[in-house]
């Protein structure tokens, strides 16, 4: 069954841990919530120390589940939460505040300054990024302002920066190690992803001390080896990847042209460029998909804020079902007559339009409207919206055009809803039968890097598909339905654009 490779999948509302067999099965899981804090609004913040402890119990649960101990592993990975920022004390490998969560929006004044003074364009063009409090700089730039003594502490060296990733390296190898990979790196907007450098002028932007910085390695790579009183022997860790990212290798997306969806609260989709770093002209993000031998593997990313979320305001707010089961029974059972288009834009849109200031709305409604029109508006949102990720993705660039979209996430339950993705943005929709798609990208880089696993062709050639959906609808009522849509959008942003 040997040999192992132990995963730490560390996400914004859990910490997560796989065990996988020689055969690339999985033999053992632990998983354990942690809380979120709010302190302020619009402010979303993590214990770091809960989330080392949370981790530390998955990981011993996930090798207890399996019957194995440390000893029988070949090597960690690591996928996590991008962007969330953690400072911390290099002596002691505790985190001097809470961790700033990537949701949390406390930096919007001083981004929109930056914006204002004209930076973005310079920001966006060496890191793909936009000047957004999304990202981790502004984060850090927060946090040695904001906590007292800090600054003068980093300065001395005192001090240690970084995403989840880094936090959980430095605490897993005692202190000895502390690095990141080159696609955590390109989500701090600080990381030059054409020179795969930490960048000086962007850390003077956001007045950066450079001696807080990780070291930014491949994503398959030699990040050192546990401490052996953490799980009880010295293991490898030789896979590091954000999570986005780890769910494009999990579906197998290692040629250019190539796609994946993410459907949950929010919905991630990347793009694999190849060695193109595409330039967006539709603010869409650039960002490092993997590295790997020292070579930059690109995506075009885009963001949409509420897909599943939007049926959860249904379910939990409105009591319009019991469970987000249901709703493909009743969008089915809805009026096709009555085209109803929910925008949801509960905190602000995202790709392409990156309004901030947009609120949701419902447009279309009559007094014959009831509650399974208003469950297939919500479906439909998340059709409508990838539409608009991929038209971006199409004119930026020219290896977009024959895309088979292969999607992962909960909401991917929804068969009705995976048919009218594939309807309106006209493409056909691949869901994999392995749920564990994050995960499994992240075990891949640490097997391949250990030898025990076959290389991206081997592993891409046991992807096993579920169900695919292919584009059914009229080109008369895709058009018909995509006009209403654009016209609810217009109506929602805040501000025209250009």
């Amino acid at each position: 069954m040997g040999p192992y490779i132990l995963v730490i999948d560390q996400g914004t509302t859990s910490s997560r841990a796989i065990v996988f067999d020689n055969d690339q099965a999985i033999v053992g899981l632990g998983k354990m919530d942690f809380t979120q804090h709010h302190p302020a609004p619009g402010w979303v913040e993590h214990i770091p120390e809960e989330i080392w402890a949370t981790c530390l119990w998955a990981c011993k649960t996930a090798l207890r589940k399996a019957g194995i101990t440390a000893k029988d592993v070949a090597a960690i990975g690591i996928t996590n939460q991008r962007e969330t920022t953690v400072v911390w004390d290099r002596m002691t490998g505790k985190a001097i505040c809470n961790a700033i969560v990537w949701q949390d929006r406390r930096t919007a004044d001083a981004c929109a300054k930056l914006r204002e003074a004209g930076k973005e364009e310079m920001l966006a063009r060496r890191t793909g990024l936009l000047l957004d409090p999304y990202f981790s700089g502004p984060k850090a730039q927060w946090i040695l302002d904001n906590v007292e003594g800090t600054r003068e502490r980093a300065y001395k060296g005192e001090l240690a920066f970084g995403t989840v990733d880094s936090f959980l390296i430095y605490r897993l190898t005692g202190g000895r190690v502390h690095a990141t990979d080159a696609t955590n790196a390109s989500r701090t907007a600080l990381f030059n992803i054409e020179t795969n450098q930490w960048d000086p002028d962007l850390l003077d932007l956001f007045d950066i001390p450079p001696n807080i910085l990780p070291t930014v390695k491949d994503s398959a790579d030699d990040y050192g080896s546990t401490d052996p009183n953490v799980l009880g022997a010295a293991i490898p860790i030789h896979g590091v990847i954000g999570d986005q990212q780890a769910s494009l290798i999990g579906q197998a997306c290692f040629l250019p042209g190539m796609m994946k969806s993410t459907y949950g609260t929010s919905c991630f989709a990347l793009l694999n460029t190849g060695t193109d770093l595409v330039r967006s002209n539709n603010r869409m993000l650039s960002t490092i998909a993997y590295r790997l031998d020292g070579r930059s593997t690109y995506a075009l990313e885009g963001v949409i804020f509420t897909v599943g979320g939007a049926v959860q305001w249904l379910r939990d707010d409105l009591g319009m079902l019991e469970h987000s089961s249901q709703s493909d029974a009743m969008a089915i059972a809805s009026d096709p007559d009555q085209p109803i288009y929910l925008v949801p834009a509960f905190n602000g849109l995202g790709a392409p339009w990156w309004d901030n200031d947009a609120r949701g709305a419902i447009y279309g409604l009559t007094s014959g409207t009831r509650r399974p029109e208003l469950v297939r508006a919500a479906l439909e949102a998340v059709g409508y919206q990838t539409r608009d990720l991929v038209d971006a993705m199409r004119e930026d660039w020219s290896g977009a055009k024959d895309i088979v979209l292969r999607v992962d996430g909960g909401m991917v339950a929804s068969n009705w809803t995976m048919q009218f993705i594939a309807d309106v943005v006209e493409v056909g929709v691949d869901r994999p039968i392995d749920p564990e798609i994050t995960a499994r990208g992240a075990a891949w880089l640490a097997g391949w890097k250990a030898g025990v696993w076959p290389d991206a062709a081997g592993f891409a050639a046991r992807r096993e598909s579920d169900r695919q959906f292919w584009p059914v609808m009229s080109t008369k009522t895709r058009q018909s339905k995509l006009r209403g849509w654009r016209e609810a959008v217009q109506r929602t942003l805040s501000r025209q654009p250009t």
